[in-house]
């Protein structure tokens, strides 16, 4: 079995995958957008898993190839 690489935190409010912020137990994100957000409503995933399975957008701030926030 291949471990998953939980490097993403998706906010499901609006279906945004953001970049990790150090690898911390916590889901916060490397831009901060998610700072005021409830726990509750961020999940951390796999990027990849969140752009295909969950059709997510990618943070424009956390990723060179995402739209904005």
């Amino acid at each position: 079995m291949v471990p998953i690489d939980m490097n993403g935190v998706l906010n499901t409010g609006t279906n945004t995958v953001h970049r990790h912020r150090n690898r911390e137990a916590r889901a916060r994100t490397a831009c901060g957008a998610t700072r005021h957000v409830a726990d509750e409503r961020l999940d951390r995933i796999d990027v990849d898993r969140a752009l295909s399975a969950r059709e997510a957008s990618k943070c424009g701030r956390c990723f060179s190839d995402g739209g904005g926030y």
